[in-house]
């Protein structure tokens, strides 16, 4: 339920924004955030976010080696791939497969394949992470998804997806914004950036309760931890990091 103040709040912002809210209401606006503004500025909040997250991602990754198929290869698939930074994390000779549903990041994807040479590439492509019917089920050994469930269209599909192309026994890695605690300041400026972010980030939501989604999920094992990962200025300090296996 959003208070006055979060509406007065969230109008004021939205007129700071105005000119992206008229950019979007002519229709410009989400073509120039899909080649342009979106890939340029997540790369640089990344370059913040991987410092910040550096060690949690070591962390999360560790045990990645444990997930290898019975031919003792791991083919992994990594959903929302963006420039391709978590890369540096996976163990070396690791297979895998890039999706993104957004083709512009392929110039900045492609510098981090050359600096990460120690991975087999196999297929890139561009799929919303709700469909990935190029993937056959049961085919891969770990799927991995950083900050990408805050804005795809449905979590539980995205999650439905996952399950199928993973093999029995095989693993989702995941770190990803949360919604703050309710009571708490971070919520309340959460709920006032939630319109005009929501619109500038190219639907990312600032609000998922995604460790719900995850419970919900048919994991067999599930591990989530609740950490903070802050960012200057920026209502996305909550995260869940963790996997579960199928």
């Amino acid at each position: 339920e959003a208070s006055a103040s979060v509406l007065l709040l969230r109008a004021c912002l939205a007129l700071l924004a105005s000119p992206i809210y008229l950019l979007s209401f002519l229709g410009m606006w989400q073509p120039f955030c899909r080649k342009v503004f979106f890939p340029f500025i997540l790369d640089k909040i990344c370059v913040v976010h991987d410092k910040k997250s550096k060690k949690h991602k070591q962390e999360l990754f560790r045990n990645l080696p444990d997930f290898r198929g019975p031919s003792g290869e791991l083919r992994l698939l990594e959903i929302g791939t963006g420039s391709g930074s978590n890369f540096q994390f996976y163990p070396p000779g690791c297979k895998v497969t890039c999706t993104d549903i957004n083709p512009s990041f392929q110039e900045s994807l492609s510098r981090s394949m050359k600096k990460n040479q120690h991975l087999h590439y196999e297929r890139v492509l561009v799929a919303a992470a709700e469909d990935l019917r190029q993937v056959p089920s049961g085919s891969v050994d770990a799927v991995v998804g950083t900050l990408v469930l805050c804005s795809v269209h449905s979590v539980s599909s995205t999650l439905r997806e996952v399950l199928r192309v993973l093999r029995p026994g095989g693993a989702f890695y995941f770190l990803e914004h949360v919604a703050a605690e309710h009571s708490s300041w971070k919520y309340f400026w959460q709920q006032v950036c939630y319109p005009t972010w929501k619109l500038v980030f190219a639907g990312c939501c600032l609000t998922r309760e995604l460790w719900k989604n995850l419970e919900e999920a048919k994991f067999s094992e599930l591990k989530i931890q609740h950490i903070s990962v802050a960012l200057p200025w920026m209502p996305i300090e909550p995260h869940i990091v963790g996997y579960g296996v199928k």
